[in-house]
């Protein structure tokens, strides 16, 4: 038997248990019982098998669409096409959102520059405050006043006292003082350098005086200041020291240079050098024989000499 040539009978005639129930000597075997057609003797039956070339058989596919049995690869490509080449091809790529481009990166130069700017600033701002604070040690820690130590450099205190604190040397407006033989204050010339504008008078009377009791530390020299005003011309007094007359006077001189008769521009300032004792001492003004009287006395007070 070959492919192709295998009877005449289509399977469903083609009983093999035919002999089973067929009349003896009789052929028609599924004929005879009515089954089928009695098949010719002679006639080779025909296969229900159809033979095809290997890769053509299709299983569950509809004509004209490729199967998923073995195929000749020039017939499968044949059938590719490119997605977008179908019918609605491409939409989903058309539709999908382009990519964002990524953010440019900061420059690198600007960072470092605001970074020097920052740290400048701070470093502005700490020496401003070191210097602040420089300054203010300055005013707060400078040099004590070392007190008078030449003619030209000594200002009289605004508010004198005879009994100053411990290391201070003591000053007294002229007012303060005892007066005596017709010293008296007054406030009729202008210019007096004491916190009410006060000074003594009628020291031109003989006998006139004014006498400072003060107290110090310690036994030694001092210079005693006195300030005055004159008329425009030199005078002097008589000093007394604890009770002892000095043989030389206090020169009251013209240091303002004032025209002769303007007490008002005579005011001025002199020392003279002393000795006292430790505590309480007295230093007497006074006007004695001899001496020129016409002066106006506004302060007194001591220094180192």
């Amino acid at each position: 038997m070959t492919a192709g040539n295998n009877g005449a009978d289509t399977p469903e005639n083609d009983d093999p248990f035919a002999h089973l129930y067929r009349s003896e000597g009789g052929e028609g075997g599924a004929g005879a019982s009515g089954a089928g057609t009695p098949r010719q003797p002679g006639v080779p039956r025909t296969s229900y098998n159809q033979v095809r070339a290997v890769g053509e058989r299709q299983y569950g596919t509809q004509q004209g669409q490729p199967g998923y049995g073995r195929q000749n690869p020039r017939s499968a490509s044949a059938h590719y096409a490119a997605p977008e080449t179908l019918p609605g091809g491409g939409a989903a790529d058309r539709t999908r959102p382009a990519p964002m481009a990524p953010e440019p990166r900061k420059s690198r130069n600007g960072l470092l520059i605001g970074a020097v700017a920052v740290v400048a600033v701070v470093c502005i701002g700490i020496g401003a405050a070191m210097l602040t604070n420089s300054g203010q040690s300055k005013d707060e820690s400078g040099a004590k006043d070392p007190g008078p130590t030449a003619a030209d450099s000594v200002e009289p205190s605004k508010q004198p006292s005879s009994k100053p604190t411990p290391g201070a040397l003591p000053k007294d407006d002229a007012g303060a003082l005892r007066l005596e033989g017709g010293a008296t204050t007054a406030k009729d010339v202008p210019g007096a350098r004491t916190a009410s504008g006060s000074y003594v008078a009628g020291m031109n009377t003989p006998g006139a005086s004014a006498t400072w009791t003060l107290d110090v530390d310690t036994a030694g020299q001092y210079k005693l200041w006195v300030g005055y005003g004159v008329p425009g011309k030199d005078a002097n007094l008589t000093l007394n020291i604890n009770g002892q007359a000095l043989t030389r006077p206090i020169s009251l001189h013209n240091f303002a240079h004032a025209p002769e008769g303007a007490w008002d521009k005579g005011w001025t300032k002199s020392w003279s050098l002393i000795q006292l004792n430790k505590g309480t001492n007295t230093i007497k003004l006074s006007c004695e024989n001899g001496n020129q009287c016409e002066v106006n006395l506004d302060q007194v007070w001591l220094a180192r000499p």
